[in-house]
Parts: structure tokens; sequence; C-alpha cells
């Protein structure tokens, strides 16, 4: 098992390479990225189409891989002169150079329209481009790479603060309510160390409880006890890769499909309404839900906010429960300044084969079989819906700010004003 979704080495040779998200958790492969986007009749594997393919993905990990790609493709081209050449770059005149880069970075930003993470690293990528006190390629290579490399170290940090401010807000909360005993939380989606440069925001601060508010850790009347992960559609990254992440942690969890948390929630919440009591003999934990925590591809200016699709609808259902809060936690590069509300995100579509398709791994005598050709589990992909029919498959969808209870970034956890609105 590895946790560790990027790796990235400037010397003595530039590398980019990527886990395959798309095989975990059957195995844990390595994909190397060469370039920025794919180009006519060029050989590479691209930043674009790893982020597109959802080969890599989670927000702030695609703004990385992004950046990340930028640099890998600049090396090249500077050393190489027959792909320089292949993709159209004229490295002898620096004006042109600059102008090939910035078409190529705009193609980039376009695999993933919603995830504004990627397009604010980008953007910081072509104003040190536009700075007119660089005038070479290789100073410009060298302001990139510097920037990129620090990039990932500020998102790295960024993930711990996350996961600090969340514990506190969380703890407050709880001794505001003078609540006593354990509680369970509920997350969507995957937003650990896979979708970022490690620890997580969504799950960093689930993380952060698990360490600092367990039953053997807490120094409070109450502690933390259980996660309840949805499935997660497109691509179950709630069941592939969260579940896989809080496994290798031993945080306790339980899966549970999107279409049951408001089920699971009312019998936890409210079992005196229940007259199936045997429904909770078969949890592993009965802790209430007091906490539903999300992470974010883009926070607009009034907090509305665009996450993985099924994010809308649990934050229905904690409006249902004054209990419940409803957290969303993101980097501050998650936060669009300049789209006033949600209703201007761009929503991203999925292929329909997403839906009606599942792509898993071979079983033979309870184990993941292995392709005797390759080395590698095997594969297979199933159909799991009539052909040809009508499928609407959007991969995200945006939470009004009148839903959300705090958000929380790596400087600080902002909750509402007596009017109910953020100030972000």
């Amino acid at each position: 098992m590895s946790l560790q979704a990027i790796k990235f080495q400037s010397s003595p040779k530039v590398s980019l390479s990527i886990l395959n998200q798309l095989q975990v958790p059957y195995q844990s492969k390595y994909l190397n990225i060469d370039s920025i986007a794919p180009f006519k009749d060029v050989t590479t594997f691209s930043g674009y189409e790893a982020i597109k393919g959802m080969y890599t993905r989670g927000a702030p990990a695609i703004m990385l891989v992004g950046c990340f790609a930028i640099v890998v493709e600049m090396d090249k081209v500077l050393n190489d002169e027959s792909f320089s050449h292949a993709l159209n770059y004229d490295i002898s005149n620096y004006e042109n150079f600059k102008t090939r880069l910035l078409e190529r970075i705009d193609e980039l930003i376009q695999s993933r329209p919603t995830a504004v993470n990627l397009a604010n690293g980008c953007n910081q990528i072509k104003s040190i481009i536009a700075d007119s006190s660089i005038t070479t390629t290789s100073d410009l290579y060298s302001r990139i790479l510097s920037f990129s490399e620090n990039l990932y170290k500020e998102d790295f940090q960024s993930n711990i603060d996350i996961g600090n401010n969340g514990l506190q807000y969380i703890i407050e909360t709880l001794k505001a309510e003078n609540f006593k005993g354990p509680f369970s939380v509920m997350t969507i989606c995957n937003t650990g160390s896979l979708a970022t440069s490690g620890h997580g925001t969504a799950l960093g601060i689930i993380r952060h409880l698990n360490q600092y508010l367990s039953k053997e850790t807490t120094e409070y009347p109450f502690y933390f006890e259980h996660t309840y992960p949805c499935e997660t559609r497109p691509y179950n990254q709630g069941s592939r890769l969260t579940a896989y992440e809080l496994q290798y942690e031993k945080i306790p969890f339980t899966l549970i499909t999107d279409n049951m948390p408001s089920f699971l929630i009312d019998n936890l919440n409210r079992p005196e309404n229940h007259q199936n009591q045997h429904i909770l003999s078969t949890l592993s934990s009965n802790a209430p839900l007091r906490f539903i925590i999300v992470g974010s591809d883009r926070i607009v200016k009034n907090g509305d906010l665009a996450n993985k699709i099924g994010t809308f609808q649990l934050s229905l259902i904690s409006k249902l429960y004054d209990e419940i809060k409803f957290i969303g936690a993101a980097p501050i590069t998650t936060i669009d300044y300049n789209t006033e509300s949600g209703i201007d995100i761009k929503i991203e579509e999925r292929p329909k084969d997403e839906l009606t398709m599942v792509l898993g791994a071979k079983i033979e005598n309870n184990k993941f079989a292995i392709d005797s050709k390759t080395g590698d589990v095997a594969l297979e992909r199933v159909r799991m819906a009539p052909l040809d029919i009508d499928v609407w498959n959007p991969s995200f969808d945006v939470t009004p700010h009148e839903n959300i209870d705090c958000i929380v970034t790596e400087k600080s956890y902002i909750t509402k004003d007596s009017n109910g609105e953020f100030h972000l």
C-alpha cells in the first residue's frame, strides 16, 4: 500500500510520477508524466491526461501535478531539441517561447475546470512568466521550479494546519453544547494523502480526531469513535481510496453507499423513533453522528462550495438535525475570490461509461488474480446497465453557504456572522 500520490525530483534528473489511482486499492503503480498536454503525434503521458482521466485527483494534488508537469515539460524542451521542435517551441526567441508556454498552460487548465486550485497555481506561474525582470529561459525555469517545489511544501503544511483548526472547531463546538461520550463523523469523496501532498483536508481533520480525540487520548468528556465514508460516485472514490486510507491509518470506519446516510443518521441520532432496534446492533459503533466533514474543489466568495456529487444532499440532511454541523475543509488555494456565488461555478460532467460500467480486480480464491503476462493485478471492466441508454453524470454539485456551518482553512476556521454570511 502507498499513500504517496506524487513523486517529483529535480536532481540529478527531473522526473514526475503519480500513483495511478484508477488501480488503487488493487495495486500501487506509478505513471511517469513528461509533458503538459498531448500534442499531435508526440508520444507522451501528460499532466492534462493524468488529470482529465482521473489517474490523479483531488483539487490540491491536481494543482501540484499540473505545476510539476509544467516544470517537466520545460526541462525537456530546454534540453531536447527534437522535443522542443515537435511541440512547436522556439527556444532561440524568449518572447516566442513564453507565448508557446502560456498556450500550453491554458490547455492544462481546461483538464479540470471545476477545481480552482489548478487554475490558481497555473495563473501564479503565468505571473512569473510575465515578470519583466526574468530575461532568459533558464532563469524562468529556475523560478517556476522553485515556485512549484515551495507550493508542494506549503500544501503539506497547510494540511496539518487544517487538521489542527478543524480539531479545534469540533472541540469548541462539543464543549459549548456540554456534549459527553462518543461521537461519529461522516465524509464523502477522497480528501486525504492521495488527494493532496500528504495528510489531507477533510480526511486530515479526521486523522487529527483519531490522533488527539480518541477515547485513549482525549482530555475531554467526549471522544471520537467512528467514521462513515460514503462510496462516492463517480469512480467510487470513497470505497476505493478513502477506505484504503482509513484502513492504512487504522482509523475505525464503516463504508456506506451514497444513498444510506439519512437512514443511518436517523438510527444513530434518533434510535427511539425506530421499531427496528436490531439495526443498531449490526453496526460497529452506535455513537451519534455529530459532524459531516467534506473537502472542496472550489469555494466562492459567499461561501458556496463545489465538491464531489452527493455533497449537497449531505448538507440537506445535516439541516434536519440541529446537532449535526456541516464542515467544508480546504486550503486557501481553493477559494475563488472572483466568483460571487455557486451559480457561476462550471460543473464538469464525466463520461457515461463511468456510471454504466465498473473497473475492478479479478478475484481467485479470495485473492487478487495476477495477469500472467504483465505480473500486475488482473483488472476487468464489467457493464452494469443496458446498452445505449441516456446517462447524466455530473462530477460535482454545489452546496449553498446557508447549509454550511464552518469552513476550515490553514489560516483558521470560519463561521458565519449573525446574518448567516461568511466573510472569506
